[in-house]
């Protein structure tokens, strides 16, 4: 049986844990929703200052130039390259999540209507992050094609000569569970489609290998495991067989080739750089700069791979602890067990029942308790909410898994979710 102090002693040992102190983790808070916004990195505010009061205050325009505003979407997607398995120069940091999935998904679209104009299908998972399906609706309304949902595990059975593209989130947002990206992109190849992967709740989190498993799309956001901040820039990434086949569809004068030369007709800029659109915003790609600069400061200490290491580890350990001391409360595991198909998050399951808040109301009790994680309301399909809980190992420690599940046992087993000031539902859940 595992013990506070075996956790203690796993803190002591822990080679990542100097991380902790690049980041500002409020006394008396378990943070375990770095999977939907990261926690601010203690740097943050000097850099905001920097960038307000001296590059913009005393530099004004001539920052652009001065200060390096102008390069820095190049700059930082040479940052994130590493951590997902680009070359240099194959990622820009710019616009959102969304947006980004446009112009990727329109440009595969013009490939395959190019290639094989008999495809007409965009294939993806039905329960992958909604504004991936919402963006994929509308380019196929737009541009008549189908939008196939399936489930996970029928992937590859809807692999066929109808399908031109291959959506897929690489960690699924609901259940933690991690995609095969180099064998479906395999398979996806093999059925003659091109694959569009969405990198957001794995990027920084888990180790991506874009280049060797030979993707064709990605993006990603900034705000989550990159800890960016609120709203912070999303990431781009395309293969060069493909960078320059098409201009994105969004082509505003940041893609141009020489967007000052201010020319009346528009001439797409070499390679990745044409994904870029409209001016960029400088403080909050500045303030992601300093998330991802706690990437360069675990390097020395084993990157990407002891991250990875120390996650599944923090996740194997919160497991097992709910599995013994919260057994017989109604909680159910939504995340693979196997290591290769989870991601750094950890999704429990608590069965839907008429008239009884549930899941939702121990996570709001959780919160109170200073344990922060969040909340995914079920449907008819699964007849279960999730409760998730991410866990970002730049920051988080054993003994705070340990605090956090004793914290889970004593809202189960004194039911004090069931009172009244647990139960109203702000806007974000």
């Amino acid at each position: 049986m595992i013990t506070l102090q075996d956790c203690q002693h796993r803190d002591a040992m822990d080679p990542l844990r100097s991380l902790r102190d690049l980041f500002h983790i409020p006394s008396g808070i378990i943070y375990l929703d770095g999977n939907s916004l990261g926690a601010m990195p203690k740097a943050a505010i000097t850099r905001a200052n920097a960038v307000v009061l001296q590059e913009w205050g005393n530099g004004l325009v001539r920052s652009w130039n001065s200060a390096g505003w102008f390069d820095l979407p190049q700059r930082l997607g040479n940052q994130i390259a590493p951590l997902i398995g680009a070359g240099a120069d194959q990622v820009v940091v710019t616009d959102s999540t969304s947006i980004n999935l446009y112009k990727v998904l329109s440009a595969a679209l013009a490939i395959a209507a190019q290639d094989a104009p008999q495809r007409r299908v965009v294939l993806s998972e039905r329960s992958n992050f909604p504004t991936d399906l919402y963006i994929a609706e509308g380019l196929c309304q737009e541009h008549g094609y189908t939008l196939q949902l399936v489930e996970s595990q029928d992937i590859l059975q809807a692999l066929n000569t109808k399908v031109a593209v291959l959506l897929l989130t690489h960690v699924n947002y609901r259940t933690g569970a991690m995609h095969d990206m180099p064998g479906l992109t395999a398979a996806a190849h093999q059925a003659g489609a091109l694959t569009v992967w969405d990198l957001a709740h794995s990027a920084g989190a888990v180790p991506i290998d874009l280049c060797a498993s030979r993707a064709d799309y990605a993006i990603g956001c900034g705000y989550k495991y990159l800890n960016g901040g609120p709203g912070a820039p999303a990431f781009v990434w395309v293969d060069p067989q493909h960078a320059e086949r098409f201009r994105q569809p969004l082509s505003g004068w940041w893609g141009h080739a020489a967007p000052f030369a201010f020319t009346p007709d528009y001439q797409p800029a070499a390679g990745i750089q044409r994904y870029l659109c409209g001016t960029q915003p400088i403080v909050s790609l500045s303030l992601l700069e300093i998330g991802l600069d706690a990437f360069a400061a675990a390097e020395p200490l084993g990157g990407m791979a002891a991250l990875r290491t120390k996650s599944l580890a923090l996740t194997d350990l919160f497991i097992e602890l709910v599995e013994h001391r919260c057994a017989g409360f109604g909680l159910g595991l939504a995340t693979p067990r196997a290591h290769s198909q989870r991601g750094s998050q950890v999704c429990l399951t608590r069965e839907l029942t008429p008239g009884d808040s549930g899941a939702f109301a121990i996570m709001q009790a959780l919160i109170a308790r200073g344990v922060i994680g969040d909340y995914r309301a079920g449907d008819k399909r699964t007849l279960h909410d999730i409760l998730r809980f991410g866990f970002t190992p730049l920051y988080l420690g054993y003994e705070e898994v340990w605090n956090a599940v004793e914290h889970l046992r004593l809202v189960l087993s004194t039911e004090e979710w069931k009172k009244p000031e647990f139960a109203p539902r702000n806007a974000v859940t």
